[in-house]
């Protein structure tokens, strides 16, 4: 059964200015906290038209909550989840209709209403951006393409939007006066990525079908940590191994081999979190060859050893 924790805490930065009256009525609105959601850390910078806002959440369990801003046209990415799957809802009470994909992508335009979801959370840490299309047209001396702005998205992958979102959250505590051609830099080349014309169906470059991902996707998550060749999942999708190669990473942003990579780290951070298990035995579980290896990778794929990354996350 699920509980609603105490000892909420909130610890908000936001490093360009001491006026708290935006950041104020944030708070307001999301207190008290979800249920099982521990703790929430909010930093929020501006840049170019682009207001960013991470957010760190300690939870503990089953988390659902309304994502406010809805007068707002958005775009979350989920930087770091530990525990079951962030799931995006246009409706409180319907799944999400697009199966799960890691460094995926939401998209919400001004009046669309959102919800989170996750069945059980330990920790995520998200970056939201809420586009002013005025000053951004000011600034940019840009037009932006209506369509593409016009109409949700959920669970999208698009790995260089992914990657140049998680640069721009990690500058939005940087004080260093250079972050902010820094940050206007990554906001034109977010806003002209995000709002360019898309490309029509069956054009190169297209992604898997909806039920051709599903299908592998749940074939490469049933076979971690195992071996899986490329030609399997091709078979299942019905293609040629170069043709579902490319089509795969145009779907989710990452090659087929990143995928089965970064799933069987997602599977490994839990028990960091949840267990006392050595790191040896964490890395035996998820098909490493040794905690040397694990290591390697965990580092390469999350910035931090998992030594580090556990004891950060217990603290």
């Amino acid at each position: 059964m699920a509980r609603r924790s105490v000892g909420l805490h909130f610890a908000i930065r936001d490093p360009l200015t001491a006026r708290r009256t935006i950041l104020d009525a944030r708070v307001d609105r999301l207190s008290p906290l979800p249920e099982n959601v521990l703790s929430l850390s909010v930093s929020r910078r501006a840049w170019n038209g682009v207001r960013v806002d991470v957010n760190e959440f300690h939870c503990m369990g089953r988390v659902a909550h309304h994502l406010h801003g809805e007068t707002e046209t958005r775009l979350i990415a989920v930087l770091e989840e530990v525990g079951s799957p962030c799931e995006p809802r246009l409706r409180e009470d319907q799944p999400c209709p697009i199966g799960y994909t890691p460094r995926h992508l939401d998209f919400a335009p001004a009046g669309v209403e959102m919800w989170g979801y996750t069945a059980d959370s330990r920790f995520v840490k998200d970056a939201s951006l809420a586009f002013d299309f005025a000053a951004l047209g000011e600034r940019l001396a840009s037009e932006f393409d209506t369509d593409a702005a016009a109409a949700p998205r959920l669970r999208f992958s698009d790995d260089r939007i992914w990657t140049l979102v998680k640069l721009l959250a990690e500058a939005v505590n940087d004080p260093d006066p250079s972050t902010q051609l820094y940050g206007d830099g990554l906001t034109a080349a977010i806003t002209a990525r995000l709002f360019a014309p898309r490309p029509e169906p069956g054009a190169d470059g297209a992604g898997l079908a909806p039920w051709r991902l599903r299908r592998v996707v749940e074939y490469l998550d049933a076979h971690l940590p195992e071996r899986v060749d490329l030609a399997d999942l091709a078979a299942l999708a019905g293609l040629s191994q170069s043709h579902f190669s490319r089509a795969f990473k145009a779907s989710t942003g990452m090659a087929p081999y990143r995928w089965q990579l970064d799933g069987r780290i997602r599977r490994a951070q839990a028990p960091l979190i949840d267990t006392r298990d050595s790191l040896d035995q964490v890395a035996e579980a998820t098909g490493f060859a040794d905690a040397v290896h694990f290591g390697r990778t965990f580092r390469k794929l999350t910035g931090a050893t998992p030594a580090a990354w556990r004891r950060d996350r217990k603290s």
